[in-house]
């Protein structure tokens, strides 16, 4: 659970860093590109793109002119006169410098758009391109509706249907433009998500990430539902960052496009929405910074209620057999409570929010009204310049309360961004670390403990206290002890999961080396998926795996599924003893010279664990068993018995007594 106070910590600052630290990478190494750099190529973006627009409108326009010259001087005289005023002045050489700063840019970052980032650089262009175009058009719509109403208002019935003709046409362009923008924002969207899903899985699985940060003890760790950061606040992040950078794009190319227009109509009516949109968005987002935290905390609450109902669902028998079911309604019902309670409390915001929205809203609808009504009635302006005046006042009003609109969502992207970068921030610097390679030594020919001391994570007191022993190829030793005397930590040591405060450890690599726990691990997949795991699947025939079946009595099993690719529910379907004769069954498969048995037999009768572990010593197999039969002791050559104090003694196996101990 990410803490409260670390949360609080959170300034606009570190909430921007946080949110370049997830969204740089995608278009911009960190390594090797600065955050300025970043926002920097954002805006050489927005050159570039203008700088093309503009140079095809004018070649467009040019061509027109030579092929229709009457038909564009009616209709587009205005767009014509514009851009030869553009060339003919300052700013075409100010437009053509920007272009070539935008382009120099890109070609100066050339090294660090390799890996395909220039595709997602391409991509944001086009969408940045068809927002330029549809704001175009918006903008052309304004001097449209005020012909149109001149039109309405004279009576000119001729010039109102030509008007309305060129009003259709718009939208008949602007429709698969705005399709279009929606296809490349989704496909931007979705190739985003993949990318950064997969390098967070990378880590997830990386250096054992995934289990020092779902530790048995729950309050070790600070992150909480690491699948519903992978899964839902990805998709979340990537869909949200680009509605409001496209958002941003939108609202500035809106702004930029009818500024000029409003301003030429009424400076007063300008100034008038400059004011009015600071002071809203100056009360919304104080206000709206509580809903930063209560986001934050829905966002973990539901994933808890999920996580809960999941866990019934995956521990369905159990709970069955122990007739569990109110104390699981209990717990679920808990889970809920905290869902609906702090989600009442995130309405009375959303009340407070949307109400002050609403009050802005409405109360720009009157200033053009109050601002514009004395130049009308004096005959300054006309109707149609009244209305063209209105519509670009509300496109402006869109553009300046980007963030007052989306206040709301903002909060909700804020969390988002909060869980997920102390996610990967967290899965980074755990499958960066580095093996104490003092302390456990990979590559060796045995298992070797040299006088190590094993102390829990969590924990000060040694659960054992100087240890030495050695298991060589064809040793097999038995570890016995009361419950909780450190059997399976001891395991956890051998295996590389836990090292010791003191002392070390040398075990052969990974390969070499198979645990085998009370209760197998079943993935979802295959038959042959579960037998062959984790090697692959093709080294082996069917023939090979129906014998290995067999050779652990689950002949029954191959008969059950004859088709070995069947996918099943397979720890619902398969009993424990079942699933132990099945780790078996991959033990043999995989071939290792080392096996760790954790009492892996404990759910079979004797004569099967006979017959399994004589399948092991056929093999010349050095094992490493838990147990608490004294049966096992025939399989064995040597016992470590565990006390749990930290006191530990060696016995051969002949000397040893299960009932005396």
């Amino acid at each position: 659970m990410t803490s409260t106070k670390s949360f609080q910590r959170t300034g606009l600052r570190g909430q921007l860093e946080k949110l370049r630290h997830l969204a740089q990478p995608f278009f911009l190494p960190l390594e090797q590109a600065q955050g300025w750099q970043f926002i920097g190529l954002l805006i050489a973006l927005l050159f570039c793109v203008g700088g093309l627009v503009l140079i095809a409108l004018s070649g467009l326009i040019s061509i027109l002119q030579q092929l229709v010259p009457d038909l564009t001087e009616k209709y587009f005289g205005g767009v014509a006169s514009t851009i030869n005023g553009i060339w003919s002045t300052w700013w075409g050489a100010a437009f053509t410098a920007l272009f070539l700063l935008g382009a120099s840019a890109f070609f100066a970052m050339r090294q660090q758009l390799r890996g395909r980032r220039w595709l997602h650089w391409v991509l944001l262009g086009v969408i940045v391109l068809m927002l330029l175009a549809v704001n175009g058009i918006n903008a052309g719509i304004g001097f449209i509706a005020r012909d149109l109403t001149n039109a309405l208002v004279a009576k000119e019935q001729a010039g109102f249907y030509r008007i309305l003709i060129i009003y259709a046409c718009c939208f008949v362009l602007a429709l698969p433009i705005r399709t279009l923008q929606i296809f490349f924002t989704l496909k931007l969207g979705i190739m985003w998500r993949n990318w950064l899903s997969r390098g967070l899985i990378g880590d997830y699985l990386n250096n054992r990430a995934y289990y020092v940060l779902n530790p048995n003890d729950e309050q070790a760790t600070d992150v909480d539902n690491p699948d519903q950061r992978i899964t839902d606040d990805t998709k979340a992040f990537t869909e949200e960052s680009l509605q409001f950078t496209l958002g941003v794009f939108d609202a500035f190319l809106t702004f930029s496009l009818n500024i000029l227009i409003l301003w030429s109509i009424s400076q007063k009516l300008t100034w008038a929405l400059f004011a009015y949109a600071v002071l809203s968005t100056t009360v919304l987002v104080f206000a709206g910074r509580r809903l930063v935290k209560i986001n934050f905390d829905q966002l973990r609450y539901e994933a808890d209620f999920r996580y809960g109902l999941v866990h019934i669902r995956n521990n369905a028998e159990s709970i069955a057999f122990y007739s569990g079911e109110e104390p699981e309604q209990q717990e679920t019902e808990r889970r809920l409570s905290s869902v609906v309670d702090n989600f009442n409390l995130l309405i009375v915001w959303k009340v407070i929010i949307g109400a002050m929205q609403r009050s802005s809203t409405y109360a720009g609808v009157f200033f053009p009204y109050v601002i514009m009504a004395g130049p009308y009635f004096s005959g300054e302006i006309d109707y149609g310049r009244f209305i063209q005046a209105n519509f670009a006042f509300n496109m402006v009003e869109s553009s300046l309360f980007f963030v007052v609109n989306r206040i709301d969502e903002l909060a909700k992207f804020t969390a988002g961004i909060t869980r997920l970068e102390g996610f990967q921030a967290k899965v980074e610097q755990v499958s960066q670390i580095e093996p104490d390679d003092q302390a456990i030594r990979l590559g060796q020919h045995s298992i070797v403990v040299h006088q190590a001391d094993l102390t829990p994570p969590g924990s000060s007191t040694p659960i054992l206290r100087d240890l030495s022993l050695s298991v060589k190829a064809t040793d097999r030793l038995l570890v016995v002890g009361p419950s909780g005397c450190g059997k399976t930590s001891f395991l956890r040591m051998i295996s590389g999961l836990w090292a010791p405060s003191c002392g070390s450890v040398e075990r052969p690599d990974t390969g070499d080396l198979l645990f085998i726990p009370q209760k197998p691990y079943m993935i979802l997949g295959s038959l042959r998926e579960q037998l062959c795991y984790p090697t692959e699947e093709d080294r082996f025939s069917d023939d090979q795996l129906r014998h290995v079946l067999e050779e652990v009595h689950l002949t029954t099993l191959s008969m059950r599924y004859p088709d070995l690719d069947v996918k099943q529910d397979w720890p619902r379907i398969l009993s424990l003893g079942e699933q132990q004769r099945l780790a078996f069954g991959r033990l043999l498969l995989n071939a290792p010279r080392f096996v760790v048995l954790d009492e892996a037999t404990s759910a079979l009768d004797v004569d099967t664990e006979e017959h399994l572990y004589q399948l092991l010593l056929q093999r010349d197999l050095a094992l490493i068993s838990v147990g608490h039969r004294p049966t096992l002791k025939s399989f064995h050559d040597t016992v470590l018995e565990l006390s749990g104090n930290g006191e530990w003694r060696l016995i051969p196996s002949t000397s040893y007594d299960f009932g005396h101990s």
